[in-house]
């Protein structure tokens, strides 16, 4: 096992004196238009060579030169980058999944000026719903310091307004949003607004508080689809009665909903310490496999795929390559799921969901050489099923 993926990258090279849209030299020109027109990473930098932005692209030619163009599009940020970038240097990948993890790795390393996401810890937070004598409530944080039985979700790879935004669109449309009281036993404010049910009160408005608390609770746990359910339901009466501004909330406060499922699916799905087999199809006659744990690959490697034989010594292979990957010492995958991890986690859980076709999920049993009829089955099946000539001749 002397293969393991380190940075994905099969070829550098570094254009230098860039100057922005009109004030491109024709040398320069020529060197733009012989960008790769293939996946990679490309690092943008200023005359003394400090990183500005880190990209990726699936087509580096055109991703690249787009930013060279005059345009109205260019946002003031991109027009401003663009205005200070003297140097480029492009990584060259085999396929645009290596440039996914190539590209996060270099941010959290360099952690460029212009790139927002994947350098702030900012960026990540937590819901937490304090084990308190009195109504439960949400409160969002960037920080991870919860008390002994309070609930928790996340780290969400989302901003603490983003992820507060969500949580508010949901309290109001279910009317459990209260807020502090003047007195004992008076309504709050929120109640005077319709956005509490009265629980602040007591009586059957509290117990009904509790109720629907416990059904948001579940659904953020993955164990009570009752809450969506309604709202689906809510929705579309809404809208056959031509009700569309209430069919309009409730639009808004299912995507809120999706929104922090999503973004806890992938902690769940990381968590789990997933052993992953993945492919991309490089060309009608070549793959690139990979195997990955959690959040890591482990190994990678090009094979052909041309004729039946080179399919056959590839299903073989990866059946033995899988028992050796992922069955080596798991204790490094014992912790929860980290802040630090998470990107990775999003951009494997991503592709895992948008491949389905290129993806097997192996579980540890499989691993057992009594178990070997699972493996060996998983392999053919993902191999042989997905690369027929009908499926080749589509690329």
């Amino acid at each position: 096992m002397n293969e393991h993926y380190t940075n994905a990258s099969v070829g550098r090279r570094t254009y230098g004196n860039l100057q922005p849209g009109h004030a491109l030299s024709a040398e320069m020109k020529d060197k733009l238009r012989s960008l790769p027109g293939a996946p990679g990473v490309y690092i943008m930098k200023d005359a003394g060579g400090g990183i500005l932005y880190v990209g990726k692209s699936k087509h580096l030619k055109n991703r690249v030169n787009s930013y060279f163009h005059q345009s109205k599009s260019h946002a003031p940020k991109i027009q401003k980058l663009v205005r200070h970038v003297k140097e480029l240097e492009i990584i060259r990948t085999d396929t645009e999944f290596e440039a996914f993890l190539l590209e996060c790795s270099l941010i959290h390393k360099f952690k460029p000026m212009y790139n927002r996401k994947m350098k702030n810890p900012a960026s990540y937070s937590y819901i937490i719903i304090p084990a308190s004598a009195g109504l439960r409530h949400f409160e969002t944080s960037p920080h991870l310091q919860p008390a002994p039985g309070d609930d928790v979700f996340g780290p969400y790879p989302a901003s603490q307004t983003a992820v507060e935004k969500a949580v508010q669109t949901i309290l109001e449309c279910l009317k459990i949003g209260c807020s502090p009281a003047a007195a004992a036993n008076a309504p709050c404010l929120n109640h005077s607004i319709g956005l509490c049910l009265g629980m602040c009160m007591g009586g059957d408005q509290l117990k009904k508080y509790h109720w629907q608390m416990n059904r948001l609770i579940g659904l953020l746990k993955g164990t009570d689809r009752s809450l969506c359910e309604e709202l689906e339901g809510n929705m579309a009466e809404a809208a056959e009665r031509f009700d569309f501004e209430s069919a309009a909330k409730y639009r808004d406060v299912l995507q809120s909903i999706r929104f922090l499922e999503q973004k806890e699916k992938v902690i769940g799905f990381a968590g789990n310490n997933p052993n992953v087999v993945l492919y991309e199809q490089l060309d009608m006659n070549t793959i690139k496999l990979f195997f990955v744990k959690r959040h890591t690959v482990l190994f990678s490697r090009v094979y052909p795929i041309g004729s039946d034989r080179e399919k056959e010594q590839l299903i073989m292979e990866a059946e033995v390559l899988a028992r050796a990957c992922f069955k080596q010492d798991t204790s490094a995958y014992a912790s929860e799921i980290s802040r630090d991890e998470i990107d990775e986690a999003q951009i494997i859980y991503s592709y895992v969901q948008s491949h389905p076709g290129q993806t097997a999920l192996i579980p540890d049993a499989w691993l057992d050489s009594e178990s070997s009829a699972e493996l060996s089955d998983a392999m053919r099946a993902l191999f042989s099923d997905n690369l027929t000539e009908d499926e080749k001749h589509k690329l």
